[in-house]
């Protein structure tokens, strides 16, 4: 399967609408009713048949999230077509792009040197593994995991912190209103590619942007 970079995806025409966070393209079509956003999934399904993708479609009463899970190779190369055929399909039907509503979540396991919490975490939430170091819904629904090995800390300490992926014409915003909202800035030496918050109460949140620029 041929498959392209992010950067390569938004230089496609037509595309306007879809942003590219960790797990792949993606776009938010507000609907102003369940039935009204329900006449865009037989447009996801027609496009995804007809250029070859396998979409994720989230159905709901205030939008319609369509995805395009990237595999282990990227992006597919399909994808510009179909996120076309779909923009054009919603925008015929009056549903709206919000990119400010795109993201996706991931929580980072910290893990001492000398443990291995993946198969509790796998067994406890019905996830797959993937790869040597990370967990997956097997429906894509809930947030992906990854394990992080931490050397000279204490056995016994478990952590995880946050990683929040938005466009990255979304991020700064994104990080002023969590700032505003009582967190504060841990570190922006890797800013516009990341930002490393905590909140009042020392809870780390990365907000990431690198996935929708990457080249």
């Amino acid at each position: 399967m041929t498959s392209i970079s992010p950067a390569q995806f938004h230089s496609a025409t037509g595309v306007a609408d879809w942003r590219v966070t960790a797990i792949g393209p993606q776009a938010v079509f507000v609907a102003p009713s369940l039935i009204e956003g329900s006449r865009l999934v037989p447009v996801v399904v027609a496009a995804a048949e007809r250029h070859g993708v396998r979409p994720d479609v989230d159905l709901r009463p205030e939008a319609v999230v369509v995805r395009v899970p990237s595999g282990e190779d990227g992006i597919p190369a399909a994808a510009t077509d179909f996120a076309r055929a779909v923009s054009e399909g919603a925008a015929s039907l009056g549903l709206r792009a919000d990119p400010a509503r795109v993201q996706s979540v991931g929580v980072y396991v910290a893990e001492h040197s000398g443990a291995d919490v993946r198969p509790f975490f796998l067994a406890a939430l019905g996830y797959d593994a993937v790869g040597d170091t990370d967990a997956a819904d097997p429906l894509r629904s809930g947030p992906v995991l990854a394990f992080n090995p931490l050397t000279g800390d204490a056995p016994g300490r478990g952590r995880t912190h946050l990683d929040v992926f938005v466009p990255a014409d979304q991020a700064q915003a994104r990080v002023d209103a969590a700032i505003a909202a009582g967190g504060r800035l841990v570190d922006d030496a890797n800013a516009p590619a990341w930002w490393t918050l905590a909140s009042p109460d020392n809870h780390g949140v990365d907000i990431a942007s690198w996935t929708d620029t990457y080249e």
